[in-house]
């Protein structure tokens, strides 16, 4: 608890802005970006799984996430997971009376309870990228039930190694200013292990899956490239110059990532489309959020141009040497471009701007432990699923789309 004259107004205000633009990526951000690419009979059920992630993952974010990933837990173990002394939001006080509110010691210039709704975005956004992996298949009650799972067992540790102060990859030195590897990495895996257990979907490789509105997915496109500049800049943490830069490096980055794309389809496929650009806009924005509060512009237009093509192939040709279906490309977008992002702040990272070492053993020991453990525990998440709810839905449900057979509704039009 400090005096409240100590909070300042100006950071709190943009922390409060950055907070409402990462939920504007999810809601409806991300709901319109995927429910686009789907076919019409599941994209109901797309944006149901989406809407119930931000509301449970918010729940487990109150009443435990929050503890887990940012409070410096004890002894050698607080290096890989936080204590419960932020369980139920406890301590996140303001007292009128006296002028005190609680501030954290990551952030001490905004109210704690700004500092972890931030957060909270990142967890909901980080989960509800997952869906993508396994659209117009997978069980809505295993989507509530292994989502859950893995926000508390997988999110949350990660975050805690890599953005509380006393997580083991941060006292190495590993940067990811904005989630790199705690959101785009994590996610690019746990979808692909989930595309790997849940098998494809009926007819894939054999019949076309055409989106339903491709109109919507730009429309989300949208969204997310205005939202992640409360997703990089935001991470500052701060109404400063630094914040300022990271939200022009963002805005470079993702133009880098749209053309560059464009680019490798138009010459590999002989003409551009909006689904390239718009997922090249993404792998852009997905590449310098690791790197966004430490590099310059003109490292951002490399990364963003690298991170355009290496996901284009990403969703491409590794798709096709994995052979997993992926649907909606979590693999091949985020989880590429946040390795190639994480790896290339190891390259691109200036001690002028950050004040920080950068390395690029430590990104790659960074970026290899997230992977290994989203993987892992993943696979653990859904094994737990498994056995309290079948994963995939009937053949049948399958056939008639997600829409009728979970929800009992269908798109209208």
């Amino acid at each position: 608890m400090v005096d409240g004259s100590t909070i300042n107004g100006a950071d709190t205000a943009w922390m409060m802005t950055s907070t409402a633009l990462v939920l504007l990526m999810t809601l409806p951000g991300i709901a319109l970006f995927y429910g686009g690419m789907v076919r019409r009979k599941s994209v109901l059920n797309v944006m149901a799984c989406v809407v119930v992630i931000c509301a449970m993952v918010s729940i487990l974010w109150f009443a435990i996430g929050y503890s887990l990933a940012f409070t410096p837990g004890s002894g050698a173990m607080g290096h890989f997971i936080g204590g419960f002394e932020r369980a139920g939001f406890a301590g996140l006080d303001y007292v009128k009376e006296t002028g005190k509110v609680a501030v954290s010691h990551i952030a001490p210039n905004i109210p704690e309870s700004v500092y972890s709704m931030f957060q909270l975005t990142f967890a909901i956004i980080t989960a509800a990228l997952v869906v993508g992996s396994f659209v117009e298949r997978m069980r809505f009650s295993a989507v509530v039930i292994f989502m859950s799972l893995w926000t508390v067992i997988v999110y949350a540790p990660i975050a805690h190694w890599v953005w509380e102060p006393n997580g083991w990859l941060a006292r190495l030195g590993v940067l990811d200013f904005a989630g790199g590897s705690v959101v785009h990495v994590n996610a690019g895996i746990a979808g692909l292990v989930c595309a790997y257990v849940l098998g494809p979907r009926r007819g894939y490789g054999s019949e076309p899956f055409t989106p339903v509105n491709l109109g919507l997915t730009m429309a989300g496109a949208g969204m997310l490239w205005v939202g992640w500049f409360g997703f990089n800049a935001g991470s500052a943490v701060a109404s400063d110059g630094r914040a300022g830069l990271a939200m022009a490096v963002t805005h470079i980055a993702a133009a880098a990532g749209a053309l560059s794309w464009m680019a490798a389809e138009w010459i590999v496929r002989r003409r551009p489309s909006l689904l390239g650009l718009c997922s090249g806009l993404v792998a852009g924005l997905v590449a310098i959020t690791p790197a966004s509060g430490f590099v310059s512009p003109r490292a951002a237009l490399v990364i963003g141009l690298v991170a355009g093509a290496a996901c284009y192939w990403g969703a491409t040709g590794l798709k096709r040497l994995l052979n997993a279906d992926d649907s909606l490309d979590v693999f091949g977008v985020h989880g590429v471009g946040g390795i190639v992002g994480s790896l290339l702040t190891g390259v691109f990272a200036s001690k002028t701007i950050s004040g920080a070492e950068s390395s690029l053993l430590n990104q790659f020991i960074g970026t290899g432990s997230v992977a290994l453990y989203s993987l892992l525990m993943t696979g653990v998440a859904l094994w737990i699923t498994s056995l309290i709810v079948s994963l995939r839905v009937g053949e049948t449900s399958e056939t008639d789309g997600l829409d009728i057979s979970q929800h009992a509704e269908r798109l209208g039009g």
